[in-house]
């Protein structure tokens, strides 16, 4: 009787998990929860908790044992200013450049969309491919050109381009510290802002400005109350996306926050705050504290996005509209504003691979007579280097083994991540509206919310926890963090592409008696190849040229070519530093090109023009 009562039961989960979509949904549900639920609560528990013997020391407690004092000490603490010394202070530094860095991205990259897309600006082909480059390079190559561009030796950090060609020397604060921290993330995030709010601007119905124009209203007027109202929500996506990215940004801050002692010019990002404190084993807790707090930052922001977005949905501006978008014409100023345009973008899009070049072939910053390809092409150890191998980079082993790692990684990371957002957008689109779907693409889009660097602290956290230090420093803990952190990219577009397909498509293919597997490589995935292939293109690009995630977690065997770079730039070879970030820049764009003219897949799709 109980193998009779059984059956209904087994034949309701064999009917259930026949479905393609329900297996995928139920698979992908344990993997996320292993994956990115259990350890966020690792973390969690780890900053009320003693870990290792040395924090048991500091703290005065046994190893394990349950404790507040990471919370209370870092945030309270006011023995030797310690809580506005470690956390308040460079967390208020962070907020405020990371709002002057939206204020420069929003402003610069809003113009230019605007120019290209509402103006009969000449040059637009060119400014509109050109102006997306700094987003497409590491957010560290723009602090690396401001530095290139503005050191001098008032300073004692060598003569930088401006000076060795005008002789004129800025002061610390213009090279060093908050404000070229908060430029240089501006000038990398603008090409952001110029995608969201000029997608917005071309796509507006043009109707809605011609009848501002036969109501007799002013350019100024039209601008005020019909065009800016348009791009508001865009504005405000761009302004909390910007500002969430920026305030946990570590690479900027890095290379720009070296000022010199007793110059009052004393600038310390949170995120570099949290890796120092992660680093020493005395307040490893208090590092995952800043990591919690960065996370609800972020969470906190792109809810707050969310939550005004949402309130927007009904504000119709694509609708069927004039094809003839009337075009303002910028008359004697046209071909004057074209020129400046052109001149700015090829500024902080070509002249930096200009700038990084110079640098590693130049034995003294700035001076043009000493130029050399040891940094490239030497045999010997350059002096002060403290590896038997620092040698010219192309000839280096340390290199091409940091290099050939980053590649596989990026392979492997991309494949994963590419295939798994794939199988997400398929079990979404079919199950749209389910708890089990949306549970599922809720946490597979969790990782984009938590920065890079709190989301290496997750799992370094995880690595220390018995049963799994294994992990510790392991190349397979780097692909895991890769895969799963660059997984909410490939699957929102994975999900697109789905969510794009007729459903008659497949159903025509299971009448035929076609399999899933064979639906899947044969029917979908060409009809939307562009789209999925930009699912695994972008986990590529975005993990060759990571810092932050995989800084605290890389180990002196597991080296990859951007925390090979970190170390050339700590140890002040700064030519060699140069050399790698111009390398990583080539092969990144190489790949990039290829990659788009061979599929039609891009990141960098920008308003045209």
């Amino acid at each position: 009787m109980e193998k009779q009562g059984s059956r209904p039961l087994g034949n309701n989960l064999r009917s259930y998990f026949s479905k393609p979509e329900n297996l995928i949904t139920v698979v992908f549900l344990a993997i996320l929860i292993a994956t990115v639920v259990i350890p966020l609560l690792t973390l969690l528990i780890g900053s009320f908790k003693v870990n290792g013997n040395q924090e048991a020391i500091w703290v005065g407690a046994e190893d394990g044992a349950w404790t507040f004092h990471h919370w209370t000490e870092l945030l309270t603490s006011k023995e030797f200013d310690y809580a506005s010394t470690k956390f308040w202070t460079p967390l208020w530094q962070s907020a405020l450049m990371a709002l002057i860095a939206c204020a420069v991205a929003v402003l610069f990259g809003g113009v230019v969309a605007w120019f290209i897309t509402r103006s009969d600006l000449p040059g637009k082909k060119f400014i509109s491919t050109v102006f997306v480059f700094p987003y497409i390079m590491p957010s560290w190559s723009m602090a690396m050109f401001w530095e290139n561009f503005f050191k001098n030796t008032q300073i004692n950090a060598g003569m930088g381009m401006l000076q060795s060609v005008t002789g004129v020397c800025v002061p610390e604060p213009m090279v060093y510290g908050l404000f070229p921290c908060a430029m240089s993330l501006g000038l990398h995030y603008a090409p952001f802002a110029y995608i969201l709010i000029g997608g917005i601007l071309r796509n507006m119905d043009a109707n809605l400005e011609e009848a501002a124009t036969v109501l007799k209203a002013s350019r100024f007027k039209i601008l005020r109350k019909v065009t800016l109202p348009i791009v508001l929500p865009a504005l405000v996506s761009t302004v909390l996306l910007v500002f969430s990215s920026s305030i946990s940004s570590f690479t900027v801050p890095f290379f720009l926050n070296k000022s010199s002692i007793n110059s009052g010019n004393n600038f310390i990002s949170i995120s570099v705050q949290m890796r120092s404190l992660i680093n020493t084993g005395f307040t490893k807790g208090q590092g995952y504290v800043v990591a919690i707090v960065l996370m609800i930052f972020s969470i906190g922001i792109l809810t707050l996005n969310n939550w005004f977005t949402g309130k927007r949905k009904s504000f119709t501006t694509v609708t069927g509209k004039s094809g003839q978008v009337s075009l303002v014409k910028l008359g004697g100023a046209r071909k004057p504003l074209a020129v400046i345009l052109t001149l700015i973008v090829t500024f902080f899009a070509i002249v930096p691979l200009f700038s990084f070049a110079m640098e590693s072939l130049l034995e003294v910053p700035g001076d043009w007579s000493t130029i050399t390809a040891r940094y490239w092409l030497s045999t010997e150890a350059f002096e002060g280097s403290n590896k038997g191998d620092t040698i010219g980079i192309l000839r280096s082993a340390s290199m091409w083994q940091a290099l050939g790692r980053s590649l596989l990684l990026s392979v492997c990371v991309a494949l994963c991540a590419g295939t798994f957002g794939i199988l997400i957008g398929y079990a979404v689109s079919k199950k749209r509206g389910s708890r089990a779907a949306t549970m599922v693409s809720n946490l597979a889009f969790l990782p984009y919310l938590i920065p890079s660097m709190s989301f290496g602290a997750v799992y370094l956290a995880l690595s220390y926890t018995k049963g799994f230090t294994w992990l510790d420093g392991s190349y397979f803990l780097l692909f895991l963090v890769g895969a799963i952190k660059f997984m909410p990219f490939a699957s929102r577009t994975g999900t697109s592409a789905m969510l794009q397909l007729s459903g008659e498509i497949e159903e025509a293919a299971v009448i035929m008696g076609v399999p899933w597997w064979k639906r899947m490589t044969r029917v979908l995935f060409p009809i939307q190849k562009s789209s999925f292939m930009s699912g695994y293109l972008l986990p590529f690009i975005s993990c060759m040229r990571e810092m932050s995630l995989f800084v605290l977690l890389a180990a002196s065997y597991t080296t990859l070519i951007t925390t090979l770079l970190q170390e050339y730039s700590r140890t002040g070879l700064t030519q060699a530093s140069n050399a790698i970030n111009l390398l990583i820049i080539v092969v990144v764009l190489v790949i990039q090109f290829t990659v788009n003219k061979l599929t039609g897949a891009s990141i960098d799709k920008g308003v045209g023009g």
